[in-house]
């Protein structure tokens, strides 16, 4: 009863098109000695096909995908695939004598069908292991008196141990820096190289008021776990420091290790032998059994993003001979992550007409995390002209290029076709960039759709001040002479200059 509680259809049905695909290819592409092979095996086909779908129904693979996990549905596939065949196996040696029937054909058919199964869930589980975050499997807590619990100072000794302790394993330097951003004299202050999840776990809460790792992040697997774990042990306003070894001094280390000629050939094999195969569902566990998840590649980005998601502010960071020292206040509580999309296609909540938020689609051009970093590159980044942030570490070098071109955009032709937006009008800003506009303009953009194509390419503003003025006169001139008909003069005048004037978006 509870299996047929929990049947789904869509795994059902993906098993039923497999088996009869396997057999239209097997009965027709195979080499096969009968001239009639439907007339010959289409009756034992049915019967593999039953014992298939009868066995995958009591092991419960026809249960949600979502319930399943990778390695236990692989194993089921193969159990079901080796009964079907055993059990056949025995049909066809008892009436083999009166149909001359093919092992052969039997073999084949197993094949096809647990490998056909296999790739589908294959398939399906590296997109779900690619769109989901990491999300901490410790349990939430309540914070009450979230203040800190003075301790006494160190002695002179322990002290004394603990510099020892932070020149030994991260020179000099690093401990003058200490010294300056923290107060690693008092007992409050936690400084480690490397802990286990249990022991950060087992760490007393708002007891340390600010806690110091000394391992790059680099080396860490679980790093949105263990960031949780800190938040959650620090009172409020806490301090973390954190450090890494950026993809920008990798890059400049192997240019100096590698002659000029190959340069190029040993910075790619390294992004993807220590970038993309961790991220990748099929290599990530074999790397992490290979290298012990030591010396993967991040970004400044993601690990600035990574900070924020997980309810951290940055305060400073500070270059320190190859590695990058962040350290952050801790002012929130980790948000409730279900998804990450890392894939090519990006989905943002922006605002449109009546100021009701939509989906915008456009293809990926800013590092994973990015999207967590929106305060802090205001904060940190002055705008350019056309009202871009200058010098936005969130971007990629192919993001870059894609920007340049529009190609990021393409996808927004989705929200053309859902009706969410239109040919000609102001940009759909985030929650941001949207409060950064003066109210009277903000009350006359949520009155009309966003564009694909703004009044920015028109006019060609300088900074923020020009784009509030041109989006301001066009959104008068809708006013005054209608959408249509404004929409049709600016469609001109842009075109124009993209063709002519070379205007383009980033």
């Amino acid at each position: 009863m509870k299996l047929l509680r929990n049947l789904s259809y869509i795994p059902l049905l993906i098993d039923i098109v497999v088996l009869i695909s396997s057999c239209v290819i097997i009965l027709t592409l195979f080499p096969l000695t009968t001239e009639t092979p439907f007339r010959k095996y289409t009756l034992y086909f049915l019967i593999f096909s039953l014992v298939w779908l009868l066995s995958s129904f009591l092991m419960g693979r026809y249960q949600s995908f979502r319930t399943q996990h990778y390695f236990s549905s692989t194993f089921k596939i193969f159990y079901a695939a080796f009964i079907s065949f055993i059990l056949c196996f025995c049909i066809f040696l008892v009436s083999d004598e009166e149909y001359n029937l093919s092992e052969n054909v039997l073999l084949s058919l197993t094949v096809v069908v647990f490998a056909a199964n296999y790739f589908v869930s294959l398939i399906y589980f590296a997109y779900r292991y690619a769109t989901e975050y990491e999300v901490p499997d410790i349990p939430p807590v309540i914070r009450e008196n979230a203040r800190l619990k003075e301790l006494p100072p160190l002695d002179e000794k322990s002290y004394e141990l603990r510099c020892e302790m932070i020149k030994s394993h991260s020179g000099e330097k690093t401990l003058n820096f200490l010294k300056q951003q923290t107060d690693i004299r008092s007992a409050n202050t936690l400084v480690f190289v490397l802990r286990s999840t249990e022991e950060l776990i087992a760490l007393p809460e708002f007891e340390y008021h600010t806690i110091v790792r000394l391992e790059k992040l680099n080396s860490s697997r679980g790093i949105n776990k263990m960031l949780n774990i800190i938040n959650e042990k620090l009172p409020d306003g806490g301090l973390l420091v954190c450090c890494f070894d950026s993809l920008s001094s990798r890059k400049k280390r192997l240019s100096k290790q590698y002659p000029k000629g190959t340069r190029n050939m040993a910075d790619l094999l390294d992004f993807f032998a220590h970038r993309i195969l961790p991220k990748i569902f099929l290599t990530r566990r074999l790397y992490y059994d290979i290298t012990g998840g030591n010396n993967r590649i991040l970004s400044k980005t993601e690990v600035i993003g990574r900070l924020y998601c997980n309810g951290y502010e940055v305060l400073s960071d500070r270059k320190i001979g190859d590695l990058t020292y962040i350290i952050a206040k801790r002012n929130k509580q980790p948000e409730a992550l279900k998804k990450r999309h890392y894939g090519p296609l990006i989905r943002l909540k922006r605002y449109g007409k009546n100021k009701k938020k939509f989906t915008v689609y456009k293809f990926r051009t800013m590092y994973s995390y990015a999207e967590y970093m929106q305060a802090y590159i205001y904060q940190h980044n002055s705008l350019q002209e056309g009202g871009k942030f200058k010098r936005d570490i969130r971007i990629t070098p192919l993001g870059k290029f894609m920007r340049k071109y529009w190609i990021d955009e393409w996808p927004m032709l989705i929200n053309l076709l859902k009706g969410d937006m239109k040919i000609i009008g102001v940009r759909p800003l985030s929650e941001q960039y949207f409060n950064l506009y003066s109210k009277e303009l903000q009350e006359k953009r949520v009155q009309f759709k966003p564009g694909l194509l703004p009044p920015f390419y028109a006019d060609m503003p300088k900074n923020l001040d020009d784009i509030q003025a041109s989006e301001m006169k066009y959104l008068e001139a809708c006013e005054k002479n209608g959408v249509f008909i404004t929409d049709f003069r600016y469609f001109f005048k842009i075109v124009g200059n993209i063709l002519f004037k070379k205007a383009r978006s980033a």
